[in-house]
């Protein structure tokens, strides 16, 4: 195919052929395809379905709602806006209207398969909240093990002994994914009522007690994380999508 003007800088014309020459020196040409590609598979769905419809109400609505938030009531910065991030009405309206068809898309694909997909990776979506005194030796665990049980403040003793960072917050963890314990742990946690001990556990050379403070559970009725995994399932999709291509990269 004919090489075609792809930019002028400075009066210069930079055709399409230069433009992939740059992307493959600077490593970027395969991100580059994969966002064309990625971009043809969403806008090829869009045309095929019939159950994606967003209302023009919706989308009006959205527009008034972003010029009121980012001050762009005024008809003429609006334009001034526009013109300075590359665009018009027409093509800020069709960006806004695709964002919703895009999310509408996310939800079909993913809605079939999300509750067993929820369920594969339930593991690591629940959390558990846990404090740890991490000692150095194992009759030092113990002899703690024993000094709390006969009624010592673990956070007082995390404070003292502790060798982990999390010492200065009494011993207490952030929240962990349940699937990314060590599997000792895990069964473990799974065995206790919150408030109690565990341990002492060997890791890594060292000694520690646990005390679950708090159990996470993973939920579908959380959106942020149903959108997460609906995110997921999607990208998966497309993946599948792009593997089944056939790509020519066709430049003069």
């Amino acid at each position: 195919m004919e090489s075609s003007s792809f930019l002028t800088v400075n009066d210069e014309q930079i055709d399409l052929s230069q433009v992939v020459k740059y992307l493959q020196v600077s490593g970027k040409l395969n991100q580059f395809i994969s966002d064309i590609l990625r971009q043809h598979i969403i806008e090829s769905e869009l045309e095929i379905r019939d159950d994606i419809d967003i209302s023009t109400g919706l989308i009006e609505q959205t527009i008034i709602d972003y010029r009121l938030k980012n001050q762009l009531t005024d008809p003429q910065i609006f334009q001034e806006w526009l013109k300075n991030n590359g665009t018009d009405y027409a093509t800020f309206l069709a960006s806004v209207t695709f964002s919703f068809k895009l999310e509408k898309l996310k939800s079909l694909i993913a809605e079939p398969k999300l509750s067993e997909y929820f369920i594969e990776r339930k593991i690591y979506l629940d959390r558990v909240v846990l404090s740890r005194i991490m000692v150095d030796n194992r009759e030092l665990a113990e002899e703690l093990h024993t000094q709390i049980e006969e009624g010592s403040s673990f956070e007082q003793l995390a404070k003292e002994y502790s060798l982990a960072d999390e010492r200065v917050f009494n011993g207490m963890m952030g929240p962990l994914s349940r699937g990314s314990l060590p599997d000792m742990l895990r069964a473990a946690v799974d065995a206790v009522n919150l408030g109690q001990l565990i341990g002492p556990i060997e890791l890594e050379g060292r000694f520690s007690l646990f005390r679950l403070e708090n159990i996470l559970p993973a939920s579908l009725e959380n959106i942020q994380l149903k959108q997460s995994l609906q995110n997921e399932l999607f990208e998966r999709w497309i993946g599948e999508k792009i593997q089944n291509l056939t790509v020519k990269l066709q430049v003069s």
